[in-house]
């Protein structure tokens, strides 16, 4: 005997009947938290357990609840998006504004402990030090130091330095397909105001970029913007709902 009816006016299918009431059951449970089980459903509805299961994958379909295969079914947790890994290139010309980059070093070193340790390689590895100054428009915009795993990279050195490090990542198979950036405000120093043509003193926005191909970490940088030039932008969203 059913403990719920499931065609009160007989205006909506069985199975979408079930699916509201689990929508109901979870809306307020918090991510990882058990689904009620098919049986669970079986029983309370009276229907056959291929109508339970209909229910269940259209949540499943909409993403507010995920199998774990031995496990069971459980609330799943709020989707994320993310904003696509761009160059500077791109991103300067997605602000209206013309990329150019002039190379100031580009030799192989040991990686000191700090780029040792975001790499996850030991220290003293071999890596590649690419030291570039970024304009856009004419006007220098950014003063970067990139530090490249030399063992995914090989012959990066060999040839002429490539107008776009992310081109030449993905060129090699080791495109960037997720990057950690901290970012913080701080004072320019003496040599980098002459580069960047500001006053000394000046604010500037210093950005540090650890870049994974996978699992493998592909770059490691450390960049300083003009602030009279550039500004942080973050795109924000509300968690999804169920």
């Amino acid at each position: 005997m059913s403990d719920v009816p499931i065609d009160a006016g007989g205006r909506s299918l069985k199975h979408e009947k079930i699916r509201e009431y689990v929508r109901g059951l979870i809306s307020a449970e918090s991510p990882g938290a058990p689904a009620p089980s098919e049986r669970e459903l079986v029983h309370r509805f009276g229907v056959a357990r291929m109508t339970v299961r209909q229910a269940m994958d259209a949540l499943v379909v909409e993403g507010l609840l995920e199998r774990v295969p031995g496990r069971g079914t459980f609330v799943a947790r709020p989707k994320r998006s993310t904003t696509p890994v761009l160059s500077f290139t791109e991103e300067m010309r997605r602000r209206g504004l013309q990329a150019e980059s002039q190379t100031l070093l580009a030799r192989r070193e040991q990686a000191g402990p700090g780029v040792a340790r975001a790499m996850g390689i030991e220290e003293g590895g071999s890596v590649v030090h690419w030291r570039r100054l970024r304009r856009a428009d004419g006007e220098p915009m950014c003063l970067e130091d990139v530090y490249l795993n030399e063992s995914l990279v090989p012959g990066f050195l060999q040839v002429s330095m490539p107008t776009s490090l992310y081109d030449e990542l993905e060129r090699q198979g080791m495109a960037a397909s997720w990057v950690e950036d901290a970012v913080s405000a701080d004072l320019v120093t003496a040599d980098e105001a002459a580069l960047l043509e500001v006053a000394r003193g000046s604010a500037v926005l210093r950005k540090q970029r650890r870049a994974l191909a996978g699992e493998q970490v592909v770059e490691v940088s450390r960049a300083v913007y003009r602030a009279d030039r550039y500004s942080l932008r973050v795109e924000l969203g509300a968690a999804e709902s169920s």
